[in-house]
């Protein structure tokens, strides 16, 4: 696949601040993926505090220390998201709301990325507003969402005032292309978006009683809409897994209250049901090797605000899954990464606003460690 260049040099405003260490967590990103492993096998922890951003950094690949949280101040932005590329790079999605004068606010999509591991936040950039002629519409966007293909070109999604998914892109050279419109009237908020080994994008987009769902016949072309996914997603709680060559399966909670859900594309016709008593957030979910064994891990935050993970087989949801609650209570959903050894990792954000960890054990099967307040 052709990389991009070499990044050009930007000015590194958003440098964390001296007084990171007193700040706590409000909650998780918009997304199950905020625990990242960067290129130099370093993982990473996002999440939001009152006042922005924190990060928190292993301090070598396969931890055990850390260094943070640090602290990226990001005035007036809400629905914070993130997508991590091929090439290790982070980056960040969200709306910024900004008080007019004279009343009303005034709302853009931005974007920041992080090049490497422990690195400062380049400057947020606008994406502008996709209703540019019916500005009353303007400040009613949803909560936007990214993708990064194999070349490295950043795709934005985001619902429209209308209930249409819109799209903005990266160009040749660096340059945004103008916003497209699916032209659908139906999508809610939780637009999931995912990018293939092989660089093709899909978007899966809620509805009420569906998921609707784009893809592209190879990386860079334009989106297609395909069959509908009988699979009505509770608000928020859908993410995407490779678990094939260039195929995805979407997880969701069934907002019919059955549990977890997956639908794979060119499978059975119908949503797997996976069990699960989720509460509100998304289900993180990942591919790990487990006694020689390709499996997916998935995970979420149950009904008592507990951490609950299950793993097996990919692709062979009719083996059954089991769900075990592990740790205490958490704020938004846990996340999954496999560490520098190929361990998996589980990371929740506490009630006390603080990191906690738990890594597998060095046994068979898919036991943690106790869980570890960073």
């Amino acid at each position: 696949m052709p990389q991009r260049s070499a990044p050009r040099p930007e000015r590194e405003s958003s440098r964390p601040t001296a007084a990171a260490a007193a700040h706590v967590a409000s909650g998780t990103l918009a997304t199950a993926r905020w625990l990242l492993r960067g290129k130099d096998g370093r993982l990473t922890a996002y999440a939001r505090s009152a006042d922005g951003l924190l990060r928190w950094t292993e301090t070598r690949p396969g931890g055990p220390d850390w260094t943070g949280p640090d602290l990226f101040e990001t005035p007036h932005l809400t629905h914070l998201t993130l997508a991590q590329g091929a090439d290790g790079y982070v980056h960040f999605v969200a709306l910024r709301k900004l008080p007019k004068d004279g009343g009303g606010t005034e709302v853009d999509v931005v974007h920041a990325v992080q090049y490497q591991s422990g690195r400062p936040l380049m400057d947020w950039r606008s994406l502008g507003n996709p209703h540019t002629k019916m500005v009353e519409r303007a400040p009613h966007l949803g909560a936007p969402t990214a993708a990064v293909d194999a070349a490295g070109t950043v795709h934005v999604f985001v619902r429209d005032a209308v209930n249409s998914v819109r799209l903005r892109r990266e160009g040749k050279g660096g340059k945004w292309e103008g916003w497209k419109d699916f032209k659908v009237r139906e999508v809610l908020d939780g637009i999931t978006a995912l990018a293939t080994s092989t660089g093709r994008v899909e978007v899966f987009g809620p509805a009420e009683n569906k998921t609707l769902h784009w893809t592209q016949e190879k990386q860079g072309a334009e989106f297609q809409r395909t069959d509908d996914i009988p699979l009505p997603p509770a608000p928020g709680s859908g993410t995407a897994l490779e678990t094939a060559p260039d195929r995805l399966t979407y997880y969701a909670t069934d907002a019919r209250g059955r549990g977890v859900l997956a639908h794979r594309s060119g499978g059975d016709e119908d949503a797997r049901p996976l069990g699960g008593s989720p509460a509100t957030g998304h289900t993180a979910a990942l591919r790990a090797t487990i006694e020689g064994h390709d499996c997916t891990v998935l995970a979420h935050r149950g009904a008592d605000s507990r951490p609950v993970i299950a793993a097996y087989p990919t692709q062979d949801e009719k083996a059954g899954v089991w769900w075990a609650a592990t740790g205490e209570p958490c704020l938004g959903s846990p996340a999954l990464a496999l560490d520098a050894q190929g361990r998996v990792v589980m990371a929740a954000i506490g009630l006390d606003g603080t990191l906690r960890l738990a890594r597998q054990k060095a046994e068979s099967g898919l036991a943690l460690e106790a869980w570890r307040r960073i």
